[in-house]
């Protein structure tokens, strides 16, 4: 059997250093940039899997790939797919300290250099 990894995407409001926040849905985040595949700044499109963007999407792709994913979240909460993809958004990065829903003290932190080389690694992605 094959296991499938759902990378999701959402907008870059911000970036700092190998950090960004992303907005997806209204839900920001951070996530790490160690992994993707071309530079991104404020208002381009990734896909970020589990907190790192894996993918910037191409300005002729953004319309046609939000939409997609939009159908899947519109469809019946019990599709497997559409649960995936709620996952996806709710894992992976942290919402930005100070904002609501901001990280605990006992949370776990965002992730980090060593976590991009472990996806890295996981993915078998040579970089």
């Amino acid at each position: 059997m094959k296991i499938m990894c759902l990378g999701v995407p959402g907008e870059v409001k911000s970036v700092e250093g190998v950090q960004a926040t992303v907005d997806f849905w209204g839900v920001e985040k951070e996530v790490r940039l160690d992994t993707v595949d071309s530079p991104v700044e404020p208002g381009d499109y990734i896909l970020n899997h589990v907190g790192f963007a894996i993918r910037r999407i191409p300005d002729d792709e953004i319309d046609e790939t939000m939409a997609l994913y939009e159908s899947f979240m519109n469809e019946d909460p019990d599709d497997l797919l559409a649960e995936d993809v709620m996952d996806e958004i709710e894992s992976g990065g942290t919402v930005p300290a100070g904002s609501a829903g901001g990280l605990a003290a006992d949370e776990e932190e965002p992730a980090d250099e060593e976590d991009a080389e472990d996806l890295l690694e996981e993915l078998d992605i040579n970089v």
